[in-house]
């Protein structure tokens, strides 16, 4: 892939080797993501954060990311404070806000209209997440997660088996992740969830085309003893066409420290793309996981910042100068543990 100037909008544009470039650039990021360095190579840029949907992690790590390379913010957050809620088309609000941007990281509830909205835009639109199609970033971080987590433990990518839990119908992260892995060879996927939510057939097939094992039930505890990552997922209540419906499903599928200790291998490594529905009727993952030095939910979540520092630095074609415009920090947590 030819990086510079490039949309970011789904999986399927990535070879095996554009994910390596991106993870090489993502390790460099490290001292600027934990503020031991910082550096400007991006001073005078602008981020448009355009985000449609409600969200946390994904929108205030891509503004972060953005920062710490020296780039400027501006965000639009839900219809309301938009032009959108008047009428205006994705193509003119496009046409109109990149002219005021150098990069657009966009979150939209509709399937596709991340790529309907950059094929009208003058600068490099990044998808961060769109309905219950793709979410491209996060697939990313997790999987450099995985790439690290493995790493601990003298392991690769390749032969990974991984369980994925929860709504998966709905839950694009997990579609993401899925065509990622389709890069890697010898990987065993288990999917775990209600029939009514399982992963929709054609991330299955191409797990399969593959040449991967895929494991389709609706059993958490049998399922969860021989992997090397647990993938917990909330139920997508905002997919579902009632709260009643999505109420259905929730809790169905809970991960505390007795069922892990009993099922798990000693080293198996939790994760989770974030927020987890910690709610007494949920309580996906329990907090009395806290404390256990394979929940990997945080340094998933930290890595976010890393790996969409990599993705601005490659797209904006400054990966090589990020070094060259770097300086020490000078404020007292420059020393903080990470």
């Amino acid at each position: 892939m030819d990086f510079p100037a490039s949309h970011i909008l789904s999986i399927t544009q990535f070879e095996r080797f554009d994910i390596e470039r991106i993870f090489t650039v993502a390790d460099q990021m490290e001292p600027y993501a934990h503020r031991r360095k910082m550096t400007r190579v991006l001073e005078g840029a602008i981020l448009g954060n355009m985000f449609f949907e409600a969200s946390t992690r994904t929108r205030v790590s891509f503004g972060c990311a953005f920062n710490l390379l020296g780039g400027e913010v501006r965000e639009t957050t839900g219809f309301q404070s938009s032009a959108i809620s008047k009428g205006e088309s994705l193509y003119d609000t496009a046409r109109v806000l990149s002219s005021y941007s150098d990069v657009i990281a966009m979150r939209h509830p509709d399937a596709g209209s991340v790529a309907e909205f950059a094929s009208a835009s003058r600068v490099p639109v990044i998808n961060g997440g769109d309905g219950a199609n793709e979410h491209p970033t996060q697939a990313l971080l997790d999987l450099y997660t995985i790439k690290c987590e493995l790493a601990a433990k003298c392991r690769e990518v390749d032969g990974l088996r991984i369980a994925m839990i929860g709504d998966l119908r709905h839950g694009r992260t997990v579609h993401s992740l899925c065509k990622l892995l389709c890069l890697y060879k010898n990987v065993k996927a288990v999917l775990i969830s209600p029939a009514e939510l399982s992963m929709p057939e054609e991330y299955v097939e191409q797990l399969r085309a593959a040449g991967h094992e895929v494991i389709v039930s609706d059993a958490l505890e049998a399922n969860i003893c021989d992997v090397d990552i647990v993938y917990s997922t909330r139920i997508q209540e905002e997919r579902f066409s009632s709260q009643e419906e999505a109420d259905l499903y929730r809790g169905r599928f809970r991960l505390n420290q007795a069922i892990y200790t009993e099922f798990c291998q000693p080293n198996t490594v939790i994760m989770h793309p974030l927020p987890r529905d910690s709610r007494a009727t949920a309580n996906e993952l329990d907090v009395d996981l806290d404390g256990n030095p394979n929940l990997a939910i945080f340094r998933q979540a930290d890595n976010g910042v890393l790996v969409r520092m990599a993705l601005f630095a490659l797209v904006l074609d400054v990966a090589h100068l990020v070094d060259k415009y770097s300086k020490d920090v000078p404020w007292h947590t420059a020393n903080r543990v990470i």
